[in-house]
Order: structure tokens, then C-alpha cells, then sequence
């Protein structure tokens, strides 16, 4: 897993790259990003499927701010980033949500 941050000239985005690797989800069919950025949505933003088994997206954020999120496979699974800025505790439940500080 991880997150690649590219800041654009205009400095009013930042891409992010967020890419999970074949060994953390193998035998996925789907993985979307649900987090702050997307209100939330299980379906808003699905990842895209490599040959090589890897899914990957790229998030248009504003800097300044940092983002919780979290990967929903297969519209079942969730799972953190490993390798994400910090970590939050969630408002459901006693899990962690990733979190990208852009």
C-alpha cells in the first residue's frame, strides 16, 4: 500500500496516488476509497484493476487538511492503508481509519 502526493503548480490541489498491492487484496473483484473526501461512499470511488493485481486511484484533495479514509473490498472488507500518514480512531466502532495529511 501506499500514497504517492503530488502538489500541483497552482498549489489549490494535490494529487493523491493511493495503491493497494496484489498481496493485500488477493482475489479482490472490487476496491473503492470511502472516505471524507467522498462523503463517505461505498460506491462513489472504485479503484482501478491492474494486470498486475494492484488497484490504484488518484484523489484530487485540497492541501492543508488531512482526510480519514479507508478501502471497502468487494463491498465487504475493510481495510487501512499501511502505510498511510496516522491513524484516527473511527466515530463506529473500535476501528482505525487511515489518514492522508495533504
Amino acid at each position: 500500500m501506499s500514497l504517492k502526493k503530488q502538489y500541483l503548480k497552482s498549489r489549490d490541489r494535490c494529487k493523491v496516488t493511493f495503491r493497494l498491492p496484489k498481496t493485500a487484496v488477493p482475489g479482490a473483484k472490487t476496491v473503492h476509497i470511502v472516505g471524507e473526501f467522498n462523503s463517505w461512499s461505498t460506491v462513489k470511488t472504485p479503484m482501478k484493476h491492474l494486470k498486475s493485481g494492484e488497484f490504484t486511484v488518484i484523489v484530487a484533495l485540497a492541501p492543508g487538511r488531512e482526510y480519514q479514509f479507508r478501502y471497502l473490498i468487494d463491498q465487504m472488507t475493510w481495510e487501512n492503508d499501511w502505510e498511510a500518514d496516522r491513524y484516527a480512531k473511527s466515530d463506529f466502532g473500535d476501528c482505525e481509519n487511515s489518514v492522508v495529511v495533504v
